[in-house]
């Protein structure tokens, strides 16, 4: 089944990997609405650019996300392309520099928001017999990564969301699945100098949001696909 004309929701849709994926999804003929929590401009700029629709929300609170799914159906319509690609991340040590609200706040934003949009788009997709939902990870959640101890744990615990509903849902057409890329170039999200990180990969590089983007549209394109976590890494971490 074509994803063409259908209407999918990328949140965090302004920064690097979220506007590469939106401009994927819209050369696609996708209908895609472009969300953001704070960068207005530059999600305005991605929304203006691939004809779709900019849409605010505070995904750190509970209500938000299926505020938010309203609004995708009030302007483009029912969601049945889910891409919860936004995050957030501090460079933080265990050792008492992560405090209890510090951690609650990075799995509101980085666990419990997908899941909560899930809830919201699943109901309609499942009645559809068509529905594709994908989480931006990291390899953190793999590996520990070296972001800090609720960044990885936050993005382990999507893993074991990928691998709760994905069997649930596949009969009804709907597949789930996770990205977890590493080191990638133009995001906020870079543990170090870029220069420095590229002598530890492989291919000898940064990945490039346009690659993550490739991927992802690969994956939501095969409804074969579900319940996996795949890296994209350059070769840094075999599995």
């Amino acid at each position: 089944m074509t994803l063409r004309d259908h209407v999918a929701l990328v949140t965090g849709g302004s920064g690097g990997i979220g506007g590469a994926l939106v401009r994927r999804l819209a050369a696609e003929g996708l209908k895609v609405a472009v969300h953001y929590s704070a960068t207005r401009e530059a999600a305005e700029a991605v929304a203006r650019e691939t004809g779709g629709v900019a849409l605010q929300a505070d995904l750190a609170v509970a209500s938000a996300a299926e505020e938010l799914v309203a609004a995708v159906e009030t302007s483009l319509g029912p969601v049945d392309v889910l891409v919860a690609n936004h995050g957030r991340s501090r460079r933080r040590e265990l050792d008492r520099e992560i405090t209890a609200a510090d951690w609650d706040e990075t799995f509101a934003v980085n666990t419990r928001a997908p899941f909560l949009l899930t809830q919201a788009v699943l109901g309609g997709m499942r009645e559809r017999g068509f529905g594709r939902i994908l989480y931006t990870s990291s390899v953190a959640g793999l590996t520990g990564g070296v972001v800090g101890p609720d960044y990885a744990a936050s993005k382990a615990a999507l893993h074991g969301l990928v691998h709760h509903l994905a069997p649930r849902v596949a009969a009804d057409g709907v597949t789930v699945n996770a990205l977890a890329p590493a080191l990638i170039e133009r995001t906020a999200m870079l543990p170090g100098d870029p220069g420095d990180l590229a002598k530890m990969i492989p291919v000898g590089r940064l990945g490039t949001p346009e690659e993550i983007a490739d991927f992802a549209f690969a994956v939501l394109g095969n409804g074969y696909l579900t319940n996996h976590v795949l890296p994209v890494d350059g070769g840094l971490h075999p599995y």
